[in-house]
């Protein structure tokens, strides 16, 4: 039987119950008998610099401010204590999950970023995408989208609403990062329960070609559906045998080929709602000219249509 190796995975706290999704979310997919360490982080605000600067003036003032770093950090611990209480009633035990609280440095994505990929050497950020407010937390989905701007190598799995389903959706083209998305799926997912559906949407000619034109010759249009399955195809196994190698049984995997629309976003989207999926895996960047898997096409679309499913996009 295959080891599972341990993974660090970092997730941000911000104190809302959205935010506590992305625990829940965990829970779910890799439950407490999973070979994980946490590290659940909160970001302490950061004071106005001219506030500090005036309050050298007054003493009472530097008080005051004293005051309210120490009650900052209070609500800190308050907030990271009760994440971690969610975490130990689903059965994870204290040695598995730390909880760090630190004050904002260079701004709260960045941050974030530095202490996954620097401090622990994350194997994933998971982070919901929702907090608060876009006034009361740091977690809003602008926060969440700057992460994946700033992170330079950790896969980032965002929780977008309440995850139900454990099925997993892994997109995959002909592209190096989209094998890098299985080997991830693969890491992460190996140990685990969840169903894998490895899933192509093949691009449709009329994304080239007007409509009106390949009304005309019918016949291209099915010689490129032919051609870009051939294609695809030794990459659809390729991902399967990764996802078997890493762990996975045979039986949790399943391939599946579709003649795409003009839109691959909304083809996997409908599919993934279609099917019951809970999570959805695809690379930042995929081969086409257009760069379908980029972060201003596809994989951008995905985030915005998702709704009560995880996306993990993969650099």
């Amino acid at each position: 039987m295959t080891k599972i190796a341990e993974k660090m995975i970092v997730v941000p706290i911000d104190g809302s119950e959205n935010a506590l999704m992305s625990l829940d979310y965990i829970s779910r997919i890799f439950g407490p008998g999973h070979n994980l360490r946490l590290s659940l982080v909160y970001l302490l605000p950061k004071l106005p610099s001219i506030l500090i600067e005036e309050s050298s003036k007054r003493r009472e003032t530097v008080n005051q401010l004293r005051q309210i770093e120490k009650k900052s950090s209070q609500m800190a611990e308050r907030i990271l204590a009760e994440a971690r209480d969610r975490l130990m009633q689903a059965g994870f035990t204290a040695k598995a999950v730390e909880a760090v609280f630190r004050k904002i440095e260079r701004g709260v994505a960045r941050d974030i970023c530095s202490w996954a990929e620097t401090s622990r050497k994350a194997d994933a950020i998971i982070i919901s995408s929702r907090g608060r407010s876009r006034l009361e937390a740091f977690f809003t989905g602008e926060i969440a989208n700057k992460v994946l701007e700033y992170v330079k190598v950790c896969p980032v799995w965002m929780v977008k609403g309440r995850v139900k389903s454990k099925n997993v959706l892994l997109a995959v083209d002909h592209s190096e990062n989209a094998m890098r998305a299985v080997g991830h799926a693969g890491f992460m997912l190996a140990g685990t329960d969840v169903n894998v559906s490895v899933f192509h949407s093949k691009r449709d000619l009329r994304r080239f070609v007007p409509a009106e034109v390949l009304h005309e010759f019918p016949g291209v249009q099915k010689f490129w559906q032919r051609k870009a399955g051939d294609v695809v195809t030794p990459y659809m196994k390729k991902a399967r045998e990764m996802l078997i190698q890493a762990g996975l049984a045979e039986n949790q995997i399943s391939v599946k080929m579709v003649d795409g629309s003009r839109s691959a976003a909304r083809d996997i989207l409908t599919e993934a709602e279609e099917n019951t999926i809970g999570t959805i895996v695809l690379g930042r960047k995929g081969c086409s000219a257009v760069e379908d898997y980029s972060m201003g096409s596809i994989t951008k679309k995905v985030l915005d249509g998702a709704s009560d499913m995880a996306v993990c996009v993969v650099l």
